[in-house]
């Protein structure tokens, strides 16, 4: 019992002695250029700083209650009236079978 406290303590103690402060470059290194068409050379926290693209807001309105959709001048339907277009090939004969074991003529 004794020694599972011990070790308990140790690993609060070890997670409590994480510093939190400002970042600054490793010794002997120093922040990125200043981009060209910046105004400024930008410090840690705005090159941290998530951008719209990477992080976007988020939409949370909820509907209240059910809208109709407002019309929208380029739904129409289809030209040919949504019909599916007539084959170059197409005939009024049915396609001659040429597989299978029963076919023992040659195809017309």
């Amino acid at each position: 019992m004794v020694h599972r406290l011990t070790i308990a303590a140790a690993l609060i103690g070890l997670a409590a002695c994480g510093k939190v402060g400002p970042l600054v470059p490793a010794g002997g290194q120093s922040l990125p250029v200043k981009p060209m068409m910046a105004a400024h050379t930008p410090d840690a926290t705005e090159l941290l700083a998530y951008t719209t693209q990477a992080r976007p807001q988020r939409v949370d309105e909820l509907m209240r209650r059910s809208q109709p959709l407002k019309a929208d001048r380029f739904d129409l339907p289809p030209p040919d009236a949504g019909l599916a277009p007539a084959s170059p090939t197409a005939s009024t004969e049915p396609a001659a079978v040429t597989t299978g074991p029963d076919n023992v003529q040659e195809p017309r």
